[in-house]
Formats: structure tokens, C-alpha cells, sequence
């Protein structure tokens, strides 16, 4: 008898985990209790919870913190009450949202909270990483930028805006197929655009208006092993987010002190505390290029740094391959004449991908020069990056060779 594949995937699944978990902290006999009570949402009448989880066939429940608190050390974790996808309203749900659906909306939102919240900003996740994250001078603006930085991989992706949802950017997402949007408000008229896409998932999140209270605060992360144990963790911070926090790319070997040579400008500096705050919401390891508050190209949850800046430098030759196509002949890259498609070439290639002038940023020091050559031979004039690595003066040396400029954070940007 043949199976129906996708049935699998329409399928809602029941889940048998109980309405309420509570995890206690033991502390030489005080105790310390988190208490959590099950999502569900009303569907066709009926209360339901998450579709399933990362794969038809797992059961899953998405718990939000209703009572406790919790200091570990000089950390008081986020207190209950302060939600955020936990408590989204569905405006539309079409297919069921399931826990990818959540998770990308979670770190979409963990992306927005360290950006500034006076200017739109635009991030469209795939499979719990950004494709593409901008600032725009209009929603609109910040949207189609952030779906054109990597228009393949944005297909069937979630999409989170920052601000309130007009009529120019609804239009603009329902031209495109996307499995959530995620919004602080829709403005009228709004959900019926979207709407027509009936699968489209559209959760405000009226919360969303005071994320940046959100920017300084954490949470006890946990993490579950195949034998059933659990390392808690406190959740990551970005110590870099302003010119001032940046430090001098320099280091000491052999007696010798090493000194990047020329500075950052004002624009580098802007393009280095957005790739950054990005960088927050990357699997490792990583590295990001970003020009114009736009990331041009994101490699992602690689084992080397050397390969993930060559997969973010070939990315970057894509997108923008993908982009020229799009925007100019309303078409795949791959769908294009030889003719055309060789005039996009050519200009891909002037332009090295766009990253003539973009800004390299790294989740971790660069142990050899190599990683960072991979930019700087793409006319990547600056690098961001932790530093402390045994050859940062090798690593300086060919910064300097390039011209470019280079700072570090002194922290690490790690998330696995």
C-alpha cells in the first residue's frame, strides 16, 4: 500500500507532555522553582499545541514561564510574564505552526532585540539562521533588501519585522512564498493581503515594541544530552555595541608590538556593530560579510573559519547573481539566456560579489591569516572580530598589507 508522504506534513499531531513542567535549582537547601504552562492555540474549534516537532513524528510542546525567579551568582533571569513567541496571537495560521516555525521567530527576535529600534529592520530566518538581515529607510525598504540579500535561501523562510506592518510592505511579502510572518501590529487592510497567501502563518507579537528592554537580560538555557542529562547555561550577551566598546586590533610577539595602521571610518564602524549584533543570532562557527547595514553573504555552523569565509564569499557571488536577476528580468539567475546571464556574470565579477567594501566579521579569532585573506583578497576593507589568537600579529600583517582596518571585541560570539 502506498504511503501519502505528504499527508505527514499536514498532519497535526497530539501530544501526550502534561500542562504544566517545573524545573527547581537546589541551592544548600533553598530552592528555587521555574514553573511553565503548556502553549496551545484554538484551532477548528479545539485546543491544540505545536503542530510537532523538528520532523513529523516527533511530539512536541512549546512551555511558557509563568511563575519563579531565578538568581544564579549576580544574574536574575528573565522574570515571568515578559513573553514574547510564547504568547504570539495568530492572526492567520494555514498549516499548523510547528517548533521550526517558533524557534526561527525566537531567533529572528533574539537578532532585532541588539539592533537600534529607531530604524526598520528586516530578518528573514531559514532553519533557526538569518538569510538575510537589513536596515531600511522604510519597512518596505528593510524587507526587500533583506529577502534580496540571499533570495534563494529566503524562499518558504520567516520573516520579523520590528515595526508595524503596512500596506507597501504586505504587498511586497506576498509577492514572495514565506512560512511566517512576525509582527509587533498590521496595520488595516494588511492581513487580507497577506492572507491570500493561505498557508502563511502571520503572528503579531505585541511585545515586541519593548524587545530592546529585553537586550540586557538572560535567560537559563538549556540543553539536552542523548543520555537524558542537561547543561544549563546562562544565556549569551554581545558586550560590543558601540563604537566605544570596540578595541584596538594589536597584539605583542616576540617583543614586538603589532599595531593595525589605519582606523575605521564612521561607516565601516556602523557596518561592524550591525554585522555583530547579527552575528548574535548565527550558528557557529561563522562568518558574516555586511555593506550598507545588508548582509551580503552568511556562512554558518561550519568546522573551519577558512571554509566558512570562502562559502560566505561564494554566497555573496550568488546572491548578487540572484538579485541582478531578480530585480531586472524577474527571473532565476539559472533561468537566465547565455546572453543575459553572462552581462550578470560580468558584473558580479567587477563587483567581487559586492564585497568591495563590505566588512568581514568573525565569531572567533582567525587562527591563521588564511581565514581572513579570503575577504581581503574580495576588497573587504574592514574586519571585526574576538581576537587572541596565537598569530593575531600574521593576521595584522596582512590587514595591513590590504590597507583595511580591523578591530576586536574581546569576546567570543559563539551559538551551537
Amino acid at each position: 500500500m502506498a504511503h501519502d508522504l505528504k499527508k505527514a506534513y499536514r498532519t497535526i499531531m497530539g501530544d501526550s507532555f502534561p500542562e504544566r513542567m517545573e524545573i527547581s535549582f537546589v541551592d544548600q537547601g533553598e530552592r528555587s522553582t521555574l514553573v511553565y504552562e503548556k502553549v496551545t492555540w484554538e484551532i477548528d474549534g479545539e485546543r491544540r499545541g505545536l503542530r510537532y516537532g523538528e520532523n513529523p513524528g516527533q511530539e512536541a510542546a512549546l512551555y511558557k514561564l509563568i511563575n519563579g525567579n531565578l538568581t544564579l551568582g549576580d544574574v536574575t533571569t528573565i522574570a515571568p510574564g515578559r513573553y514574547l513567541v510564547s504568547n504570539a496571537e495568530l492572526l492567520q495560521f494555514g498549516k499548523h505552526p510547528g517548533k521550526i516555525n517558533l524557534t526561527d521567530a525566537d531567533n529572528a527576535l533574539n537578532i532585532l532585540r541588539f539592533l537600534p529600534a529607531d530604524h526598520p529592520v528586516a530578518a528573514v530566518m531559514k532553519h533557526n539562521n538569518p538569510s538575510g538581515v537589513a536596515v531600511g529607510a522604510t519597512l518596505e525598504e528593510a524587507y526587500v533588501k533583506a529577502d534580496l540579500a540571499d533570495h534563494i535561501a529566503a524562499f518558504g523562510g520567516c520573516i520579523a519585522l520590528n515595526s508595524p506592518v503596512d500596506r507597501a510592505t504586505a504587498e511586497a511579502i506576498a509577492t514572495q512564498y514565506a512560512e511566517v510572518v512576525v509582527a509587533p501590529e498590521f496595520e488595516e487592510g494588511t492581513v487580507a493581503i497577506l492572507g491570500a497567501r493561505k498557508n502563511l502563518r502571520i503572528m503579531r507579537i505585541a511585545a515586541m515594541e519593548q524587545l530592546q528592554s529585553f537586550s540586557h537580560e538572560r535567560f537559563v538555557d538549556f540543553k539536552s544530552l542523548v543520555d537524558g542529562s542537561v547543561i544549563a547555561q546562562l544565556s549569551y550577551l554581545p558586550q560590543t555595541r558601540a563604537a566605544a566598546d570596540l578595541l584596538p586590533a594589536e597584539t605583542t610577539y616576540k617583543g614586538t608590538v603589532y599595531t593595525v595602521n589605519r582606523a575605521p571610518t564612521s561607516v565601516e564602524i556602523e557596518d561592524m556593530l550591525f554585522g555583530w549584533m547579527v552575528e548574535a543570532g548565527v550558528s557557529s562557527n561563522s562568518v558574516l560579510y555586511v555593506k550598507d547595514c545588508v548582509t551580503v553573504g552568511i556562512g554558518a555552523g561550519e568546522q573551519d573559519r577558512v571554509g566558512v569565509a570562502v562559502i560566505a564569499r561564494d554566497k555573496a557571488y550568488r546572491n548578487m547573481a540572484e538579485r541582478l536577476a531578480y530585480t531586472r528580468h524577474d527571473t532565476s539567475y539559472q533561468l537566465l539566456g547565455p546572453d543575459v546571464k553572462a552581462l550578470v556574470d560580468a558584473e558580479v565579477q567587477a563587483e567581487n560579489g559586492g564585497l568591495k567594501g563590505a566588512v568581514m566579521v568573525s565569531d572567533a579569532f582567525f587562527p591563521f591569516r588564511d581565514g581572513v585573506d579570503v575577504g581581503l583578497r574580495e576588497g573587504v576593507s574592514a574586519i571585526i572580530q574576538p581576537g587572541g589568537s596565537l598569530r593575531d600579529h600574521e593576521v595584522i600583517q596582512a590587514v595591513n598589507a590590504a590597507g583595511a582596518a580591523m578591530v576586536f571585541t574581546g569576546q567570543r560570539s559563539f551559538k551551537h
